[in-house]
């Protein structure tokens, strides 16, 4: 075995003692060669004592190999442990890291995107499903140990509840909360030991591996950056509040010179791997080429593994980036610049909270290569700028100069005392904002005991006030008489009673019954209605699938924009004054294909279901006009400006694909589904595999390398006609889609005999084409069966097929004679195409 795994140093027993595993544990770590920190050493000490621990320490002071320990010694002691974090990327990547520590046999994952080896002994998991799973089960939950990282969540105003609900019904449970901001803990300390009669442990340690030194500056943003980088403070990481604002200060500092030439040589020569494709992709690789990397969810997850990668290896100097680096982001960092000291928080404006401050701040200072970390806080852009006309005044007295003004939107005052007061403010008392819905009803109540005594214990322990708690008696009364009336729940008469259970549910919940799972219950049992045999059915699929997602707010609204564009364009044309426009494109909306069916069944649904909520359908159309006009992802990020949004395009289309391959039901798929799927799954491997293969490994572990032993070469699955099919069209359609666009050069570049059949050929054909057609019609029609006739698929490494090229006027009167050879396997097949002719029919 692995000897960096902590199983290598336990010698093969039943079980171990606390004290047999702990040393067994710490030979695992000596032959590490690391070095324990004190508060390190005291919080494993107390988990091997059995104790809870709150382990409140500064970022980078080594929490992860306490979770570790806490693993380790429930594995040695036949127990299940848990970890759980606020956010599904970061419960992804603990996910591989314990595969790698304990084996993959021994981990599984629930992230609501996908569940695997959920049985496993370690458990990773977001907050939510743990939640879910603690109302079910309560202390019948059959783990004991409960690893909660970042437990500052548990003040989040949307999500806190999730994290509270752990520690008002898993009494049989251990938990070690972790997290740099606690607060004061008092409250903590008493709750977990009421629950659990454990003893709880503060460790506490406010010493930094790495101690941070604070600058303020009232310089421009380019300066700062270029002192600090004289000054061998860098890599920087510049905190942004935005993706916008990201994306624009990296390019605001291609005008400073940020490495030397011979780094810049080196960064050239890692990147000549990386291919940079997609249209944000060729304004990064200039950014990078100069030393300048961008961080946040709008760009494709390629490229943000990418700048950290780079940045690992000491590559990068300055990455702009948004503050999500105070959640487990892995780049290194010596200096944190902060552009502003407010933010929007999705309702108001406001100052950052000692919290965030501290989350923020505690990325800077690389341990092992820094003595110090350096943090520094810009003045506010009016305040440098009017200083910088002081400074001109003083030269030019004669000359007037207007101040700058403060913004009149989003923007709350700091000043040096504001940036002073929060480094040493302790951060604020984490404050309950527990909440009662249908799903913690139905859930509770779906237990295997008295649900109403349980509820009623989970509202009178719950952390909220006294007031508040009657608030949610009244609430929970409310929720439940409703469910009564529906017949979701039922009263069970006293003489029927068979155990301590006075009601019954009448829906199956499962352990991640979640609105995630309600949704997809109301997918399926909407697609019943769809009429199969219609021509739309696959594209109303689409539309239902697009309407359980939550809708990615930058592209509707660029939608809307183009379609008020064209209505104000259409009413000038027609003489309509500006008030009477402006009042006529007030209604207009984001295209919703099937709406009101949508919606209708939806309200049915509703009667039966009402903890999903009203505002949680949203019809949309993302992915179905992708579809119908047979975008590359490329395209469709030019037709919208998206380009600093590709990640967030690219993640709905992966939770399309993901619904239609594994929520959709097999007897629903048909032919122009499969190509769909099909569709939608090269847009995403010729995009970013990254999210792809990061799916495929949750499907199954054995695909990633690292966590196997042993691995035999792929099985290579046969063929079917039906995905031969699916293939052919597919394949054959690409190459009409770049003719119908005019992108001959890249429709040469898909033939195997592209020198026969180069972008000269191509065009000398396609200009006597459009002497009698007005264009190739590209739309959901030009892919129908009927004008792809395959004449064989008796041998797939010669497939002839002909393609009718089909118009508007309805010619159709030419075509495409080609022969594909398809190899591979059905997983990554491998495509050859060469076109044979391409002119009139016959």
């Amino acid at each position: 075995m692995d000897t960096s795994s902590p199983l290598s140093h336990s010698p093969n027993a039943e079980t171990y003692s606390n004290e047999q595993a702990l040393d067994h544990f710490l030979d695992f770590v000596k032959a590490k060669n690391i070095e324990l920190y004190p508060a390190q050493e005291e919080a494993i000490l107390e988990l091997f004592n059995g104790n809870n621990v709150l382990l409140n320490t500064p970022t980078g002071s080594g929490k992860s190999l306490v979770a570790i320990a806490l693993h380790y010694q429930a594995l040695a002691q036949k127990r299940r442990s848990i970890y759980t974090s606020p956010v599904k990327a970061l419960v992804n990547e603990k996910f591989f890291s314990l595969c790698k520590d304990f084996g993959p046999r021994n981990v599984g994952i629930m992230t609501g995107d996908a569940a695997v080896n959920r049985e496993a002994p370690i458990l990773c998991c977001t907050a939510e499903i743990l939640a879910n799973m603690a109302l079910r089960k309560g202390g019948q939950l059959p783990y004991q140990d409960i690893v909660v990282d970042e437990f500052h969540y548990y003040s989040d105003r949307d999500r806190g509840t999730a994290w509270q609900i752990p520690l008002l019904c898993l009494e049989k449970s251990r938990f070690l909360l972790m997290t740099a901001t606690f607060g004061d803990t008092r409250f903590f300390e008493k709750a977990l030991s009421t629950l659990n009669s454990l003893p709880t442990k503060h460790i506490y340690s406010s010493e930094r591996p790495v101690p941070l030194k604070y600058d303020y500056s009232e310089e421009s943003l380019e300066q700062t950056v270029q002192d600090l980088l004289e000054a061998s403070k860098a890599p920087l990481y510049i905190v942004n509040f935005s993706q916008r604002e990201a994306s624009q200060v990296a390019q605001s500092l291609t005008s400073i010179d940020i490495c030397s030439k011979e780094r810049k040589r080196e960064i050239s020569s890692a990147l000549a791997k990386y291919q940079f494709r997609s249209p944000y992709g060729k304004e990064l690789l200039k950014l990078l080429k100069v030393g300048i990397g961008v961080h946040h969810a709008g760009i494709l997850p390629k490229y943000r593994i990418l700048v950290e990668k780079l940045a690992q290896n000491g590559l990068l100097q300055v990455i702009s980036g948004t503050d999500t680096l105070g959640v487990g982001v892995n780049i290194p960092i010596r200096t944190v610049i902060l552009t502003k000291l407010c933010k929007f928080d999705g309702r108001k404006t406001a100052l950052l909270t000692a919290r965030d401050f501290h989350q923020i701040c505690g990325r800077a200072g690389r341990k092992g290569f820094d003595d110090i970390g350096f943090v520094v806080s810009q003045a506010p852009a009016h305040v440098i700028e009017n200083k910088k006309l002081a400074r001109k005044a003083l030269a030019n007295p004669k000359k007037k100069y207007v101040k700058a003004k403060p913004p009149e939107k989003g923007y709350i005052p700091w000043n040096e005392e504001t940036f002073a007061g929060l480094q040493v403010a302790p951060p604020e008392h984490l404050r309950s904002v527990f909440r009662i819905d249908h799903g913690v009803l139905l859930n509770v109540l779906s237990r295997q005991v008295d649900g109403c005594e349980a509820m009623k214990m989970l509202i009178r322990n719950c952390h909220e006030s006294d007031a508040a708690k009657d608030h949610l008696r009244k609430r929970a009364f409310q929720l439940f008489r409703a469910v009564v009336k529906k017949k979701i729940v039922e009263i069970i008469p006293p003489i029927e009673r068979l155990d301590s259970r006075k009601v019954q549910v009448n829906v199956e919940l499962q352990d991640d019954f979640s609105l995630n799972q309600a949704l997809s219950l109301f997918l399926i049992d909407t697609l019943a209605r769809l009429d199969p045999f219609a021509e739309s059915f696959a594209l109303d699929l689409l539309s239902l699938v697009e309407s359980i997602l939550e809708s990615p707010q930058i592209i509707l609204r660029r939608q809307l924009d183009k379609i008020k564009g064209a209505k104000i364009a259409e009413l000038k044309l027609e003489g309509v004054d500006y008030f009477d426009r402006m009042t006529q494109i007030e209604d207009l909306e984001h295209p919703k294909p099937l709406a009101d069916f949508i919606y209708n069944n939806f309200n049915s649904y509703l009667e039966s279901h009402p903890w999903v909520g009203q505002e949680s359908i949203r019809p949309k159309s993302i992915a179905r006009e992708i579809y119908e006009n047979y975008y590359s992802f490329s395209e469709y990020i030019r037709e919208y400006n998206l380009a600093r949004s590709e990640g967030i395009l690219l993640r709905y289309i992966s939770d399309i694909y993901r619904l239609l391959t594994q929520t959709v039901p097999e007897i629903l798929r048909n032919d122009t589904i499969d190509e769909m799927i099909l569709y939608f799954r090269n847009m995403l491997k010729e995009t970013d595999s990254s999210l792809l293969n990061e799916w495929k490994r949750l499907q199954n572990m054995d695909v990633d390398d690292s966590l196997q032993e042993e691995k035999g070469e792929p099985v290579a699955e046969a063929f079917t006609p039906r995905t031969l099919t699916v293939l052919v069209r597919n394949s054959v359609f690409s190459f009409l889609r770049e003719l119908g666009r005019k992108n001959l050069a890249e429709a040469s570049a898909l033939l195997e005999n592209a020198d026969e059949w180069d972008e000269k050929t191509l065009a000398s054909k396609i200009d006597l084409y459009y002497r009698d057609h007005e264009r190739i019609n590209l739309g959901p029609d030009a892919r129908s069966p009927k004008y792809t006739i395959i004449q064989s698929l008796a041998n797939p490494h010669a497939v002839p097929v002909e393609l009718i090229i089909t118009d508007p006027q309805g010619f159709n009167d030419w075509s495409a004679k080609m022969q594909l050879s398809i190899s591979g396997t059905t997983d990554d097949p491998i495509i050859v195409m060469a076109l044979l002719s391409l002119g009139p029919l016959g």
